[in-house]
């Protein structure tokens, strides 16, 4: 009897170590996983559109750009990783700045590139390694360290901001999270344009403490994908699964905004909730040229009665006050 609970004893010991030798497997795997990139360099040579101003956009702009990683103290921000036009370290001039905001278990480090092609089209752009962003609190102080860096004439980029022309961009989660930033905080005036993409639905952003779009007072494009991701045609929020950003959650907080506020919301046609990055890149970028460097020529592809997108059938449920 001794000897077979003894194997049973030795049978149960190498389970239990093949169990934690798996589980370690997998977590390394995962860490691993995580810190590579999400995206290729040319990711963006793989979008097409039929229409001229989406498609330019969406490309590289005409400015070489540099990188800058800081190691945050704040250990939920881990980095702050900062892309910027090179010419910026022997230039007088300042350059509007675009804070992004991670979507769920995403953080900067993966997605370079993105960051990269925005910088090309002459911003300094702005991310974090949080891979729980909806709170917009690493945002909040991802930007108080960014002015921080303008004051300090010890950075690079000192001067460098130009603080009246400052955007912010999130994604799912990090649509909430934006969301936040530019109205729960202290520095949440200092935004002027927000950009989201397929932003959790009201809803679901509770689990991150809400947000309330009536006090969203800045110029806001606000975009989804039509596919069954964000909206699986559910109706009762409190029984079903809507998607994370159905039709009717654009409807709402579009409406909940003040009237005199320039605001858009589109869905991507076709498209499911992992492809908005890629497929809102061309719009998203002309929105942020157009509010934060005044470009009318970007502005052509979203303002005004002959808008591109009013005509292009990558975009549908269109809704527009300017």
């Amino acid at each position: 009897m001794r000897k077979v609970m003894k194997i049973v004893g030795l049978v149960i010991l190498a389970i239990v170590i093949l169990i934690v030798l798996a589980a370690g497997f997998l977590l390394t795997k995962n860490y691993i996983d995580s810190q590579k990139p999400w995206l290729e360099n040319d990711y963006y040579t793989q979008f097409w559109s039929d229409s001229e101003l989406e498609k330019k956009y969406a490309g590289l702009g005409g400015y070489e750009v540099s990188r800058e990683v800081v190691q945050s103290e704040d250990k939920t921000i881990g980095n702050i990783r900062i892309w910027y036009p090179s010419e910026m370290k022997h230039s007088q001039d300042d350059y509007p700045m675009i804070v992004v905001v991670n979507g769920s278990n995403t953080a900067a480090l993966n997605y370079g590139p993105y960051f990269e092609r925005l910088a090309s089209w002459g911003f300094i752009v702005v991310g974090n390694d949080d891979r729980q962003s909806g709170t917009g609190t690493s945002t909040s102080r991802t930007l108080d360290y960014m002015l921080g860096q303008n004051q300090n004439s010890n950075s690079l980029f000192y001067a460098k901001i130009d603080t009246q022309n400052i955007g912010i961009a999130g994604y799912s989660q990090g649509g909430a999270g934006a969301l936040r930033a530019v109205t729960e905080y202290e520095n949440s005036g200092l935004y002027k344009t927000i950009f989201t993409g397929s932003a959790a639905h009201s809803y679901l952003a509770q689990m991150w403490g809400g947000y309330d779009a009536s006090k969203v007072s800045i110029p806001w494009f606000m975009t989804a994908a039509a596919g069954n991701s964000d909206d699986t045609g559910a109706t009762d929020v409190a029984k079903e699964w809507l998607g994370v950003a159905p039709l009717s959650s654009l409807v709402e907080n579009y409406n909940a905004m003040p009237d005199n506020v320039c605001k858009l919301r589109a869905r991507v046609a076709g498209a499911e909730h992992e492809e908005m990055q890629m497929k809102t890149d061309g719009y998203m970028t002309a929105w942020m040229l157009y509010q934060l460097r005044g470009d009318e020529d970007a502005g052509k592809a979203l303002i005004g009665e002959n808008a591109e997108i009013l005509n292009n059938a990558n975009w549908q449920d269109i809704e527009k006050n300017k």
